[in-house]
């Protein structure tokens, strides 16, 4: 704390208030015991429950080929 300071600049606790740590995590939702976190509720709840893609798609096999042959022309013409 820099001297004469009526409160602290990095976690704003004052002279009257003091230090708290209800307060300093109140509303980050932690879980209680570190064995509460549920992994799979977290990547629903970040992510949504959408089918995930899978691999590259037929249409973009095609472009990468297409650029290839292109690129093969340029440098043989």
């Amino acid at each position: 704390m820099p001297g004469g300071s009526k409160s602290c600049p990095e976690c704003g606790a004052c002279e009257k208030s003091g230090w708290s740590d209800d307060i300093h995590s109140d509303g980050l939702s932690l879980p209680d015991e570190p064995g509460d976190f549920d992994y799979d509720r977290f990547v629903e709840e970040e992510f949504g429950s959408g089918a995930k893609p899978r691999g590259i798609g037929k249409l973009w096999w095609w472009v990468a080929l297409v650029l290839l042959v292109v690129t093969v022309w340029f440098f043989f013409r």
